[in-house]
């Protein structure tokens, strides 16, 4: 039987959760309510009533109501419904969740979100949806779907809106639970390819595409990260958590807009955790050669004078200056220095992005120059090894030769082991 889990406060948004069940129901899934309310008594019963998750969270409901602190109130119960909705995939009864509400809602059930697997079905339906959702998100795969009006009764809006969330993942839930069983059966007595990261622009996209190419020959998945800020914390987080075999992190443009104050900054760990995992990693300098903004029109004022790009309507690039490139080099060198595993960076001396090109409008060889030497300089004495192609990032042969000395790492980590 397929199992959607319902997560929410059933003292604020009982009405709407009782109606939710009723719709997945007649969907043809079984549903389990679990109850993060605190205050108000709960108005439809639940599976998990709200003592149970706030056990979950190491704490007594009684004690959340005497202390009256709302804040830590939700805090302690996000924890607790992120325990329980582990618990439930653990026994195999969760095959989708759905929640929803305003911010403390949704700050509630996109934590417990947030901790379940990649392809476990989650969806959100929020007031805060139209917004910002990065902090709700994560590096997870939750649909954000927005309410339109705040989720308070069933009405002319909220109904169709409520009931294509429970439509959308009773589906989901039944494909999963379907396609969960037949990947197992697929993979009995069969190995799973060996899981390779790889970093991603539109500006590289010639060369990673022969990387992955490349690997994909050599017996390696490749999962393509978008460096967007939310593709670098992603990747970050996977590594961390020794998902992968390898990492081919060949743009790092999340490391410019991190310093130079651009707009898709992974933030101040980008490129450190697979060095800290052991993971073997070949690193290019894939796209320093430009910091991104919004739309033309909210490009600060100091940056109007510099060289400036309209990449599409949503992202403007300006080219980062041989000062920066120093510095790049620099906090490239320092994050890699601290790798416990086998580190190589592929130099490549002819360009780091298509606008990089000789002839393209960001063809700059004495910032580049800047860069290459302040890396190799602060790679000295370190064990990351340093390799220079006389190629652009974007040659396929460049891209090929990057995929080849990861392989060979890992042929020499799987050797020793």
């Amino acid at each position: 039987m397929t199992n959607v889990v319902l997560v929410g406060t059933l003292d604020t948004k009982g009405v709407e959760y009782g109606w939710l069940r009723e719709r997945l129901l007649r969907a043809g899934v079984e549903v389990i309510l679990v109850d993060t309310g605190i205050m108000g008594e709960p108005r439809v019963p639940a599976d998990v009533p709200r003592e149970v998750v706030a056990r979950a969270a190491g704490t007594e409901l009684s004690e959340l109501r005497a202390a009256a602190d709302r804040g830590a109130a939700v805090t302690t119960m996000a924890q607790g419904a992120e325990e329980t909705l582990l618990r439930l995939h653990a026994e195999g009864r969760l095959h989708g969740v759905l929640a929803i509400g305003g911010s403390g809602g949704t700050s509630i059930a996109t934590r417990a979100m947030r901790a379940l697997p990649l392809g476990v079905p989650k969806v959100m339906v929020s007031s805060m949806a139209s917004g910002d959702v990065a902090k709700y998100v994560g590096s997870s795969d939750i649909t954000m779907m927005y309410s339109v009006v705040d989720i308070a009764g069933i009405n002319t809006i909220s109904a169709p809106v409520l009931a294509n969330a429970a439509d959308a993942v009773a589906g989901m839930a039944k494909g999963f639970s379907r396609a969960s069983r037949e990947i197992r059966l697929a993979q009995l007595g069969t190995g799973a390819r060996p899981l390779i990261a790889a970093s991603m622009a539109g500006v590289t996209t010639v060369g990673v595409d022969a990387a992955r190419e490349r690997l994909t020959e050599l017996g390696y998945e490749v999962l393509v990260f978008h460096v967007s800020g939310t593709g670098g914390r992603t990747l970050e987080s996977l590594a961390g958590q020794r998902v992968f075999t390898g990492v081919l992190d060949l743009t790092l443009s999340e490391i410019a807009d991190e310093l130079c104050g651009g707009i898709l900054s992974a933030g101040p760990d980008r490129l450190t955790a697979a060095g800290r995992a052991g993971i073997p990693q070949v690193v290019s300098l894939g796209a320093l050669d430009m910091v991104k903004f919004g739309p033309l029109e909210t490009l600060p004022e100091q940056a109007r004078h510099r060289r400036v790009r309209v990449h599409n309507p949503s992202i403007t690039v300006i080219r980062t200056t041989e000062t920066e490139c120093a510095e790049l080099g620099r906090v490239v060198a320092s994050k890699l220095k601290g790798a416990t595993g086998p580190t190589a960076v592929c130099v490549p001396k002819r360009g780091l992005s298509t606008l990089g090109a000789p002839g393209g409008p960001y063809h700059d060889p004495a910032a580049d120059r800047a860069l290459f030497s302040a890396l190799r300089e602060g790679l000295r004495g370190s064990g990351a090894r340093l390799y220079d192609y006389d190629t652009h990032i974007n040659d396929p042969a460049f891209g090929r030769a990057a995929a080849d000395r990861l392989h060979a790492m890992i042929g020499a980590v799987r050797a020793a082991a």
